[in-house]
């Protein structure tokens, strides 16, 4: 049976650093409420980010806002008028093809574009056609003939079924080369709102763009098996719904719990029944600090394990679909041995995948 690898990874995300602009904003939300205050900036100050980049432009906020104040310099979000669905997607057709096109042209450097086979796009964040698929055809001289497939509305582990599908594609036709690209604008559903739990979501959130070469050139990351876990009732924990403003996402207090919970019950199956002692990577999806933390607990793992993870949560926070490949990147720069990889979302679910960094 052929075997599939992930051959090359490369990311990118927009120039503006809006983590301080949106703690700034989030505060001006709940300078009434002293108990929702004092828990966001709590949260804050535990979140493990550093840096969330966005493709809106912050200003420099002063607390309290004015009235009518606006947050970026192109007016997007002003206090008290908030853009509709309408005028988000607008800015994800404008903005959404450029962020794939830096990512591509890194992917694709010394790279014949017109041998790749098979398009794969997740995104959860955003939608349009013609899409992101027929843009990136055009641009970089992808075949006409190209087979396209759109994984949407997933969440967070699109990008292990993302790869779950390319192995799938390779397995069955060995010469074939797959582009996944996985993008994601969090920031352009940023809300105005007072509850404290949204808030605390959209602490969290970033925008960035992961594309991958996969094929059965047995260089990189070899995909060696996939395996989902669905916790029982736990669909109300993760929501993520198209509204009149925006698309509204739930993630409640209680997902660590129930990952850490979940993962234990389902740590033989994920693992292939090897011990945890065999994997030598985890490359875990960093949907926040205490996301973490309940896999640490649910695997037993030392504190070392989940570094990369945690330093890519620093770096960029997260960033829906492509976060986990973003780990997976840092990894194959100067990392070895057999690992396992995955994230979660809507379900609640999560999504695996055991691999080997090949030479």
């Amino acid at each position: 049976m052929t075997e599939a690898y992930i051959n090359k990874i490369a990311t990118a995300v927009p120039p503006n650093d809006v983590h301080q602009a949106f703690i700034a904003f989030a505060r001006n939300l709940l300078k009434d409420d002293r108990r929702k205050s004092a828990l966001f900036n709590r949260m804050a100050e535990r979140s493990g980010i550093a840096h969330r980049y966005s493709f809106v432009r912050p200003l420099p906020q002063t607390l309290p806002l004015p009235a009518g104040a606006v947050m970026d310099e192109a007016g997007f979000y002003s206090a008290g008028l908030f853009p509709r669905t309408a005028a988000r997607m607008q800015a994800y057709e404008q903005t959404a093809p450029r962020l794939a096109a830096q990512a591509v042209e890194k992917l694709l450097m010394a790279e014949d574009a017109s041998s790749i086979t098979h398009l794969v796009v997740t995104s959860c964040t955003g939608m349009s056609a013609p899409g992101i698929d027929l843009q990136m055809i055009e641009r970089f001289g992808l075949s006409p003939n190209i087979e396209r497939s759109m994984i949407g509305f997933m969440g967070c582990y699109a990008a292990i079924n993302a790869l779950k599908l390319a192995r799938h594609i390779v397995r069955s036709e060995p010469g074939a080369k797959v582009l996944a690209l996985n993008l994601e604008l969090c920031t352009l559903h940023l809300h105005e709102t007072q509850d404290v739990e949204e808030i605390l979501s959209f602490l969290l959130f970033g925008d960035g763009c992961a594309a991958a070469l996969i094929s059965a050139e047995a260089k990189g990351v070899e995909m060696e098996s996939f395996h989902a876990a669905l916790v029982p009732q736990t669909a109300e924990l993760i929501r993520w719904n198209v509204r009149d403003a925006g698309f509204d996402m739930v993630l409640s207090g209680g997902v660590p719990g129930a990952i850490r919970s979940g993962l234990a019950e389902a740590k033989g199956a994920i693992l292939g029944n090897r011990a945890i002692g065999d994997i030598d990577l985890w490359a875990v999806h960093p949907g926040g600090r205490t996301v973490l933390d309940a896999v640490e607990n649910a695997f037993e793992l030392p504190p070392e394990a989940l570094a990369t993870s945690r330093s890519v949560l620093q770096d960029y926070g997260n960033m829906s679909s492509g976060t986990v490949m973003f780990v997976l990147d840092r990894m194959m720069q100067d990392q070895r041995g057999r690992g396992c990889a995955m994230a979660f979302g809507p379900g609640l679910m999560a999504e695996t995948m055991r691999f080997q960094l090949a030479a």
